[in-house]
């Protein structure tokens, strides 16, 4: 616990980030400003670095290009297999589990080790990883690097530790699981074939040992040819030539047949008794054309033939269909004796896997349901009824629905707000679901004692918005909102639709959500907001439109320092941008020119609709085009349930709306907020001159003073995540000159009359950059190019100056203000900080009938950067909530006995003080520099620079272990967290490089030291970056591996058993052992110790924990082998009885017999 004191009397003038006073105390810019009276500040912090530790909790949605999949019937769990070498582990709801391989090489195939906990995985790179799921945080046991073949396929059968290994050079390798080690036995290919055949039969394609007899082994080559190996004569016992591929095979469980699947569409059922030709070839989907002869079919991937006891075999397989039928979907196709289904699929399929009662592949499958893995879903359907239904699948892996363009996390919400959602939400859920429980539900997951309500929510191109229940590291939708509905369809063609060159007009840009108040709003890439209130009811309602004019006519250029030599490009703008209503133009109208003007993107609704219970829309605020220019995006937003307020800003300038009355009571350029306080000194042009040629770079002058306007390098954005991250100039100290872009440089802010208003929706999950490496001009332009509406345009060469942040809250506009009033606090993307103060009416009435005045700006301050983030705390360290509104439905019936009237909740900085009036401190976190100030009098108490080399891209004031810190996320990967008030540097991990805008997009922290990103298009990782959580991970996560006993074989009878038992009598041990195979080649492959085995018993991996753990793993076996022991012993004994009786009976029948009798 540190305790901090510093009296404020000259404490700036040896504060390295001195503050620009403001000019209405009469202190110069960059002056340092003394405090009129000494004040003492008496925080004790109680967080330090032991209070943080960053790691990975848990990862939600759909795999990301999935490759394998493979499942264990007897643990009921399935593993999913990717591209970029994840592997998702899924058991019951809540066992969700994701595992990386550190090489990243594409997951090819799957085995699990069924019902051992055990999971092997081969990969593109040619290694075979053992992993160990008896633990919550699976780990890599032994990896086995092949150096001089390639990987094609894997077989394990059930209960035996001798992997079989195909290659592409067509040789089948055997693996000891146990010790990870090659054998020496190897079937080479051209042993396998005849000597007589003239061509290589490609690589293995299939390996499977027959169900009548282990000893036997099918290989399966590509370019047709089936051998079954028998493994104790190391010879083949039969040799298959057919004139097309294989894809796959796939055995009857009685071993006296097996099917393939071919590249020409057909099946082949092949007999045992006579392999010269095929025993049946089917074509599901080629039908004769009237010439005779069959459609050409696409092929077939993958076939499975399970048996039933009670109807006919079931044959299932993908691909197959005819070529002819353009444009068909991809499809499963299940064949149940005389009766095809087609289910046909939206993606197409990855693989399948047909889930059966029994592991052992010599009984009855019984197979009760069928896993389709599609590239961008998974499916599940019951076999059981012959309509063939899906189940309703309990994972979130509908993300990527629609591709997500922003993300919000909230911890620690109101308790009410996650049943109500639910509710609301489940009266629209999907019907037609088969009625059987989700039959993948393996392991165990129990909800965890440090668990609070928690919502992500997600923005997407179409413009839809889900929520989920994020909480207890799980993943449920909520409630889906459709902010389309709000507009009428866009008509291809017709005017506004024809200039709108669109994919994703309803994209969601940022979200702002007052869980208290449940006031929700939506920023879209339109230029669009729409306010929503929730409501338990369902209303006729009509939607109110208000269209704002934000943009500007004449340039705000500031001035170039006098070092500058090279001349300045400007763009033409506007002083002060107008509300529409203050200029009566109709909609649609056009200037002579006939460029659109006054006209905004959408058509909202003019007509009473009827909205369901939920989000119902109450308001739509649109920025209207000016003089055949499109509104700029909207950079910024924050909403405030207690003032009735909504605040925007964009590259133009700032607006307040009122919503509560509908009115605009704010339209205004950012220089305009200035007033006689600003910081600069700007060249207004003329915006007619240089119409065709204004593009290149603004300088930056400081004001009368040698200020040290370093600016970060960094791309940023319109927003990101909801927030303007706007590039500045590049570092240069005092009478150093700047290197300037010529006016070849791209136009970057506004685009002329004949370009499309806006780009394709930028989904958070496809904007892929790659970050600058150096530190030129040259290399930064190369580095991000993306059009003006991008995130990581330059503000080097824009000559705007971008509202990037916005908060409402309880403070203090002037130095001489003796009690906090509600204020506006805005920040720029040039780093500077103004405060408006505002004026609201108290009354009920009167705020519903006076209008809100806002005065003149107040302080200003300035930091290196934009401006990302502000918070408040009061003198005593703790943060300082926004007032709200407490939630009325306002759809409600009235009751005349409780007249409903608005019901405000304040946290005025003074509350929680001893003394009346003791101010706040203020906390300002820009792109490279966080400040916090001492309000009123404006002073700077503490300056920290975070990055010099970097920028932050996402920055929160967070509650962490019942104190709060500052959260930041930087562009080179760095996750830091500082402490509040004094910035003291608590944590500093080099976490994840921005490889791509999608994360950046999405990263956003939350309170409990929790965080989230879309990590790929399809799934959200969450972080915690709390020492506290991390401890508490074990016991939240599920367990993979619970203790079953494996299921007995069926009885195969005296005779099976006695005379014909092969099976059971094969040991592989004699065959593949050292003993008896030898070594195999050391250069062959090359065996790695894996990482730690049991992750969360690694210290005590030595002690008696370990060995306890080995110890009961090595009973489990020991007592496995002895059970199947006492099973032969028995068998035997049965036999000697037999034996026995049969002997007395014939003793009993001769004994009185005499030789000559016989």
């Amino acid at each position: 616990m540190k305790k901090f004191r510093k009296v404020l009397d000259g404490l700036t003038t040896s504060s390295p980030g001195g503050t620009i006073g403001s000019p209405s105390c009469g202190s110069a810019a960059g002056t340092p400003t003394s405090a009129p009276t000494p004040r003492e500040i008496d925080v004790q912090e109680t967080l330090a670095s032991e209070n943080f530790q960053l790691c990975k909790t848990v990862r939600h949605g759909f795999p990301y290009q999935p490759t394998a999949l493979a499942f264990d019937p007897v643990q009921k769990i399935l593993a999913i297999g990717s591209r970029s070498g994840g592997v998702r582990i899924l058991g019951r709801p809540g066992v969700d589990c994701f595992c990386q391989h550190e090489s990243g090489a594409a997951v090819l195939q799957l085995q699990f080790l069924i019902n051992e906990g055990a999971l092997v995985t081969a990969c593109a790179d040619d290694t075979l990883h053992l992993w160990n799921l008896r633990q919550r945080r699976p780990a890599v046991l032994h990896s086995l690097k092949f150096n001089r073949e390639r990987i094609t396929f894997c077989h394990l059968p059930f209960q035996s530790k001798w992997l079989y290994v195909g290659t592409e050079r067509g040789n089948t390798h055997i693996v000891n699981i146990e010790s990870f080690i090659l054998s020496g036995y190897v079937i080479m290919w051209n042993k396998a074939i005849e000597l007589s055949t003239k061509t290589h039969p490609g690589p293995v394609v299939h390996l499977s040992d027959s169900p009548k007899d282990e000893g036997k082994l099918l290989i399966g080559f590509e370019g047709g040819t089936i051998v079954q190996w028998d493994l104790r004569a190391k010879k083949a016992d039969f040799r298959i030539y057919y004139d097309e591929a294989i894809h796959s095979a796939s055995w009857h469980h009685e071993g006296k047949q097996f099917m393939c699947s071919h590249s020409d569409g057909s099946l082949t059922l092949w007999n045992l008794r006579n392999t010269t030709k095929p025993f049946q070839i089917t074509f599901p989907h080629g039908k004769i054309q009237k010439d005779g002869r069959k459609e050409s079919c696409k092929p077939i991937l993958k076939v499975e033939y399970k048996t039933s006891r009670n109807s006919e075999p079931f044959v299932i397989f993908s691909g197959g269909l005819s070529y002819d039928k353009a444009g068909r979907r991809p499809a499963l196709t299940i064949m149940h004796g005389k009766a095809m289904t087609v289910l046909e699929m939206d993606y197409p399929i990855v693989e399948f896997m047909a889930l059966c009662e029994t592991p052992y592949n010599n009984e009855v499958q019984e197979p009760y349901a069928v896993v389709v893995l599609l590239e961008k879903d998974l499916i599940v359907v019951d076999l059981t009824q012959s309509t063939f239904p899906v189940f309703e699948n309990p994972y979130s892996m509908d993300i990527h629905e629609s591709p997500v363009t922003c993300t919000a996390y909230f911890a620690d919400c109101p308790p009410d707000i996650i049943p109500i959602l639910y509710s609301i939400g489940a009266k629209h859920k999907k019907t037609g679901y088969s009625h059987k429980e989700w039959p993948i539900a393996g392991g165990t997951w129990t909800l965890g004692s440090h668990t609070y309500p928690e919502i992500i929510i997600t923005g997407h191109a179409d413009g839809s918005i889900k929520f989920w229940d994020a909480s207890a590291f799980t993943l449920q939708m909520l409630y889906k909102l459709k902010t389309s509905k709000v507009f009428e369809k866009p008509k291809p063609g017709e005017g506004r639709a024809a200039d709108l060159v669109e994919e994703d007009p309803f994209a969601v840009q940022m979200v702002s959500w007052c869980p208290q108040s449940r006031i929700f709003c939506v920023v879209g890439i339109s230029a669009h907001i729409i306010l929503y209130r929730f409501s338990k009811y369902d209303a006729n309602t009509q939607i109110v439109a208000l269209e704002v004019r934000l943009q500007c006519d004449a340039e705000d250029v500031i001035t170039p320092s006098e070092n500058e030599n090279n001349p300045c490009f400007s763009e033409p703008g506007s002083h002060s941008p107008q509300p529409h209503h203050q200029y009566p133009v109709s909609p649609g109208s056009r200037t002579p020119e006939g460029a659109k003007d006054s006209v905004p993107c959408l058509k909202v609704k003019d007509r009473v609709v009827r909205v369901p219970p939920g989000y119902q829309s109450d308001l739509v605020i649109q920025l209207l085009w000016v003089d055949g220019e499109p509104p700029q995006q909207i950079t910024s937003l924050d909403i405030n349930s207690a003032y009735g307020l909504l605040a925007f800003g964009n590259c133009n300038g700032l607006a307040v709306v009122d919503y509560l009355q509908k009115t605009v009571i704010l339209c205004m350029s950012t220089l305009d907020l200035y007033g006689a306080t600003d910081p600069y000194q700007r060249l207004t042009r003329s915006p007619r001159r240089n119409r065709q040629s204004t593009s290149g770079l603004t300088e930056l002058t400081d004001n009368q003073q040698s200020i040290d306007m370093e600016r970060s390098k960094s791309p940023t954005s319109d927003h990101v995540n909801g927030h303007c991250t706007s590039p500045t100039s590049q570092p240069c100290s005092a009478g150093k000159p700047r290197v300037p872009m010529g006016p070849e440089g791209p136009r970057l802010t506004r685009r002329g009359p004949g370009r499309p208003p806006f780009r394709k929706a930028q989904s958070a999950a496809c904007m892929e950059i790659s970050l600058p490496v150096s530190h030129t001009e040259e290399s930064r332009e190369n580095s991000f190019s993306r059009s003006r509406s991008s995130s990581v345009s330059s503000i080097d060469r824009d000559t705007k100056e971008a509202i990037t942040t916005l908060q409402f809250g309880e403070s203090y506009g002037r130095k001489s203000d003796a009690l906090p009033t509600p204020c506006l606090w805005v920040g720029t993307s040039l780093g500077v900080v103004l405060l408006i103060p505002l004026s609201i009416p108290i009354d009920q009435e009167e705020r519903m009938e006076e209008p809100v005045a806002i005065g003149p700006s107040g302080a200003v301050q300035m930091l290196k950067g934009s401006v990302l983030r502000f918070a408040f705390l009061d003198c005593m360290g703790v943060l300082i909530q926004s007032p709200y509104e407490v939630w009325r439905d306002l759809n409600a019936p009235e009751d005349p006995d409780r007249p409903r009237r608005r019901k405000l909740v304040h946290f005025s900085p003074s509350s929680s003080q001893d003394a009346y009036g003791e101010g706040h401190l203020a906390v300002v976190c820009s792109e490279r520099q966080a400040k916090v100030f001492i309000m009123p009098l404006q002073t700077c108490l503490f300056v920290h620079n975070i990055t010099e080399s970097s920028f932050v891209l996402r920055a929160d004031v967070v509650s962490v272990c019942n104190s709060v810190c500052l959260a930041c996320f930087c562009a080179n990967g760095h996750v830091m967290t500082l402490s509040l008030p004094s910035l003291r540097p608590l944590m500093d991990v080099n976490y994840l490089p921005l490889t791509d805008m999608r994360i950046a997009r999405t990263f956003c922290f939350t309170n409990g030291g929790q965080a989230l990103y879309l990590s790929s298009p399809t799934e959200i990782q969450r972080i915690t970056y709390s020492q506290e959580m991390c401890d508490n991970l074990q016991e939240m996560l599920g367990e993979l591996f619970t203790p079953i006993e494996t299921p007995e074989a069926q009885n195969r009878g005296f005779l099976k058993g006695f005379f014909g038992g092969n099976a059971h009598t094969f040991d592989r041990e004699e065959l593949f052992g050292e003993a008896a195979a030898g070594k195999a080649s050391r250069s062959l492959a090359q065996h790695i110790p894996g990482q730690g085995g049991v992750e969360g018993m690694k210290v005590a991996a030595g002690g008696a924990v370990g060995e306890l753990a080995r110890a009961r793993i090595a009973l489990d076996e020991r007592g496995q082998r002895l059970g199947e022991l006492e099973e032969r012993t028995a068998l035997m004994m049965t036999s000697a009885e037999t034996f026995s009786k049969h002997a007395h009976e014939l003793m009993l029948k001769c004994k009185d017999k005499k030789w000559y009798q016989f």
